[in-house]
């Protein structure tokens, strides 16, 4: 992945690394994915021309994990005669004895590689967080899919998986309660905070094209020693807290993090943690920023972050910082030294 530019610009904080490149042509990547293939014309990023051009990308979906980039790797182990294709029917659901046909059921009780598609448009809420089972891959193109209005999805030490294409919102918390988790095994689950999208010591991730909002804690968290993460092509949009890199100041593990944050829109009312970064490495690359309230990115406890070809554009209100240093006002940014 080549990117060509003039400038470097470095700037050094008290507790953390910025590290500014800016291009001679940047172009920054949106949104989220089209069921057809896009016009000759139209410029792609380096992930959608892997896929999108092709007519027949329906019929050879596993293309899909050569297409990654960034810290998660190419998704070869997602991929290969040993799949098991499972199409989720229906959109009920229940923690503990999920029907087959339902997301539930392909994300947790079939073993080994599934990839997962869905036969038609839906709406799901889930009674409980989704645990993602390992070499899984929920592939939502080719249909309008949103999980809303209850639990969200949490990958709990678990390893390739992908999530594409599905639109994730209005995530609520969750009391105490059993699901059902990877391998058919039942888990014991605590208080969940209302992420739509939750990563804990979990690694060769691969976020891409979704679209999420207005959750009720963050929009994705990626944690207690999760690592080797690529996030990009989604639209973050509607939130206060979207993206946070790193659990907290005393988790030191997070040191060995590292995620690429790329071709995203965020925006427009985004108000912070675009990410956020905590300890480890994040390579921020060809995001647009749409707009932010108190800062776009920032950082704390030693992070080195990154910025790469971004393009923000400053909203009208008198605060347009785009970097800030956590380490000296916490979560209040306004007017860091």
């Amino acid at each position: 992945m080549a990117f060509h530019g003039c400038f470097f610009f470095f700037f050094f904080f008290p507790f953390f690394l910025i590290i500014f490149f800016i291009p001679c042509n940047a172009h920054g990547g949106t949104g989220t994915g089209t069921n057809q293939p896009p016009p000759a014309a139209v410029k792609l990023n380096v992930i959608d021309r892997c896929w999108r051009r092709s007519p027949d990308w329906q019929r050879h979906r596993q293309q899909l994990g050569a297409c990654s980039v960034g810290f998660s790797g190419k998704m070869t182990n997602n991929v290969g005669a040993d799949v098991v294709r499972y199409k989720v029917t229906d959109d009920g659901d229940h923690p503990l004895e999920p029907k087959p046909g339902t997301l539930r059921y392909g994300a947790t009780a079939i073993k080994g590689k599934v990839w997962i598609t869905f036969k038609k448009d839906m709406r799901i809420k889930l009674e409980k967080p989704l645990l993602v089972s390992s070499f899984t891959t929920i592939d939502g193109r080719g249909a309008s899919v949103h999980i809303a209005g209850g639990g969200c999805l949490l990958l709990h030490q678990v390893s390739d998986v992908i999530i594409h294409g599905i639109r994730i919102h209005h995530c609520q918390p969750q009391t105490p309660g059993k699901v059902l988790g990877p391998d058919s095994k039942v888990a014991e689950l605590g208080d969940v905070d209302g992420d739509a999208i939750r990563l804990v010591a979990s690694s060769r991730v691969w976020i891409d094209h979704n679209t999420l909002y207005e959750c009720h804690d963050g929009l994705l968290d990626v944690t207690r020693g999760s690592t080797d993460v690529t996030v990009s092509n989604n639209w973050f949009r509607n939130h206060d807290k979207v993206m946070l890199l790193g659990h907290d100041d005393e988790f030191v593990e997070d040191k060995k993090m590292r995620v690429t944050v790329a071709f995203n829109h965020f925006g427009p009312n985004c108000y912070q943690r675009m990410p956020r970064v905590r300890h480890g490495y994040a390579h921020v690359v060809n995001n647009l920023y749409q707009g932010w309230e108190q800062y776009a990115i920032g950082g704390s406890m030693n992070p080195s972050v990154m910025s790469e070809a971004n393009l923000f554009i400053a909203p009208e209100s008198e605060n347009k910082e785009v970097i800030a240093n956590s380490n000296c006002c916490r979560d209040k940014l306004h007017k860091c030294p």
